[in-house]
């Protein structure tokens, strides 16, 4: 009896060996959370940076995508129609031109920090000129010239005047500097407005203009050219 009874006591605990243990659910997963949360396991993880700019570059391929299905050829009909597009824009602004600034208040020839003397403006570009900066030394050289002529009463003071007004303007009274003065008014425009860089001569080309008009006559209402000599 002894025999058979361990042998039945053996098969059951061997039994029981077998049946695999399980474990609930929400504590294996605290558990598998817990673990993986550690920082050992994100040392290589991406930034935020780069996990925004993942986010929006697969925005992008999905636009693409979503673009070429509907587009005629698929993605290679997607860039016949992008070329086609850019070369109808190139063609637009070759055949109508530069578009005109809507609002005349950005050509304004002064900036909003208050009044300055036409002295004032000579001293500050010929700081520039000093330090090379060309462009900022045109700029004032230019307001330097329409202020001198608004100081002698040449030109009436008025707010929002572009440069192209006050070399128009001027060239009533100084015909003989007519041609320059509008020089004048297209480089200061090309540099603060066209995105150009002026050098050297640019500057004393204006410097010389600005000299000769502090000492040029101006032709008076009712008075011939030759009278002014």
């Amino acid at each position: 009896m002894s025999g058979a009874a361990g042998i039945t006591t053996a098969r059951q605990d061997s039994a029981a060996g077998d049946i695999p243990v399980d474990t609930p659910r929400l504590p294996a997963r605290e558990a598998a959370e817990s673990e993986l949360s550690k920082p050992m396991y994100h040392e290589n993880d991406p930034n935020f940076l780069q996990r925004a700019l993942n986010q929006f570059w697969d925005w992008v391929a999905g636009v693409f995508d979503a673009t070429a299905d509907a587009a005629p050829g698929g993605p290679a009909g997607l860039v016949v129609l992008v070329v086609i597009v850019i070369g109808l824009a190139a063609a637009l602004r070759w055949r109508l031109g530069t578009p005109q600034r809507s609002s005349r208040s950005a050509d304004t020839l002064f900036d909003s920090d208050g009044p300055r003397s036409a002295a004032q403006h000579r001293a500050a570009a010929e700081t520039h000129a000093a330090a090379l900066r060309w462009t900022d030394a045109v700029q004032e050289r230019m307001r330097a010239i329409v202020r001198s002529l608004e100081e002698r009463a040449l030109l009436d003071p008025r707010p929002g005047r572009t440069a192209d007004e006050a070399a128009a303007e001027a060239a009533r009274t100084l015909p003989e500097h007519a041609t320059r003065l509008h020089a004048a008014a297209r480089s200061f425009d090309d540099v603060t407005y066209g995105g150009r860089t002026a050098d050297q001569s640019a500057y004393l080309s204006l410097r010389t203009l600005d000299l000769e008009l502090d000492e040029a006559k101006p032709l008076l209402p009712g008075t011939s050219r030759g009278a002014t000599g």
